[in-house]
């Protein structure tokens, strides 16, 4: 499963603007935004789509199946669509194959889980559901929120919704003696598939390694790895930059991510997508995931630490929501919903070692205080922006 996001970055405007139009172009780096995707494009999304659509055709032309599955973000989606239109019609053409499978998640890739109220939330994964449907004619059944950020209450929305399953992550804190490599089902009877973090990290951060003891990592050395599993199914799940914006085409991870479905089909294994695992398989344990517990793919403790763990994160989360109290128009809840991108509260993080790496890697400010002030500056204006249209309309 790859997960396919691009954000909306923020950056410092002008205290004083005219109006909403103005606000989004004064407050939100649409240049970098257009540079990011161009890049990404060019180094991922074009060669990974290609590569893995010529995988599936080989697969069914030899009496085989490779599957894989996509979960698109309705603001990465929205870029394509400025930027590079293209990459939706490539898009397109894989989810046309039958092998692929889209999941939904929050139109914004938004922190609205943890919000207070669930409401937002809600209409942020109707959103998203509507924009597969439209524009790939495709209605997803299976859920992956935001940065795989789980727990029962998000499991209960998310049934009541209408979604047979929902992907996370399977850590240890949470599994104990079990293992990742069964399905598990929720109190109100969702699925849940459960990540399998050590080889999917293999891939995602510890590919190309020099210093980790498993490098070179190639398609038949893992593929070895897989075979020799237990269990009913592994789940492998990473950002979809991992072939080639994180790790960069000299480092092999083209053909890697075209020789892996050849090796793992060589040994028996078959591939399938999140919901013919959930129709196929039965589960063989509920697993409850406590609010107080609640889990992510991030970092070193799985949880929601990467987004909402120091008082920075927690007060702009606070205060985003809380602004949505007074949006009203559809414009501005576009600017409000553009606030809540998971990312803006990533930059923010303040940690040591090997996390602080990874967030710096991803962040355009130079520190975590300098995106709070950024953030919070932003979210002061658009702030007063409202309550000026307020008092005018009073006047």
């Amino acid at each position: 499963m790859f997960e396919v996001h691009q954000p909306v970055r923020i950056k410092l405007g002008k205290r004083r603007v005219g109006g909403l139009e103005e606000f989004k172009k004064e407050w939100f780096d649409w240049d970098l935004s257009k540079e990011v995707i161009e890049r990404a494009s060019r180094k991922c999304y074009e060669p990974a789509n290609s590569i893995i659509l010529e995988e599936i055709q080989r697969a069914r032309d030899e009496g085989e199946r490779f599957k894989v599955s996509f979960s698109l973000s309705g603001i990465f989606i929205e870029q394509l669509r400025m930027f590079r239109p293209e990459i939706i019609e490539s898009f397109r053409q894989l989810v046309k194959t039958g092998d692929v499978e889209l999941l939904c998640q929050t139109y914004y890739h938004s922190l609205s889980s943890l919000f207070r109220d669930p409401n937002e939330f809600k209409e942020q994964v109707k959103m998203h559901r509507k924009l597969i449907e439209r524009e790939f004619g495709y209605k997803p059944v299976t859920f992956e929120n935001t940065e795989f950020i789980y727990d029962d209450a998000i499991g209960d929305i998310i049934a009541k919704l209408g979604f047979k399953a929902i992907l996370t992550e399977g850590a240890e804190r949470i599994l104990g003696w079990r293992s990742p490599t069964y399905l598990y089902k929720t109190k109100s009877g969702l699925r849940l598939l459960m990540r399998h973090c050590k080889l999917s990290d293999d891939i995602g951060f510890r590919f190309s390694n020099r210093n980790w003891n498993q490098w070179p990592l190639t398609a038949d050395k893992y593929a070895d790895w897989l075979s020799k599993l237990q269990g009913q199914f592994v789940l492998l799940a990473m950002d979809y930059e991992t072939f080639g914006e994180h790790h960069w085409p000299e480092t092999g991870i083209y053909e890697f991510l075209r020789y892996l479905p050849r090796e793992v089909l060589k040994r028996g294994l078959k591939f399938a997508t999140p919901k013919e695992v959930t129709e196929k398989i039965e589960p063989v344990d509920v697993i409850e995931v406590s609010p107080s517990s609640t889990l992510s793919w991030a970092d070193i403790d799985k949880g929601i630490g990467a987004w909402a763990g120091n008082i920075m994160q927690r007060m702009a989360l606070e205060e985003v929501e809380e602004i949505g109290k007074i949006v009203r128009t559809k414009e501005e809840k576009e600017i409000w919903r553009l606030f809540q991108i998971s990312d803006h509260f990533h930059y923010m993080f303040t940690g040591i070692g090997g996390p602080m790496e990874v967030h710096g890697y991803f962040s355009p400010f130079k520190d975590p205080v300098l995106a709070f002030v950024t953030y919070t500056r932003g979210l002061l204006t658009f702030l007063r922006l409202l309550l000026t249209k307020r008092s005018k309309k009073r006047g």
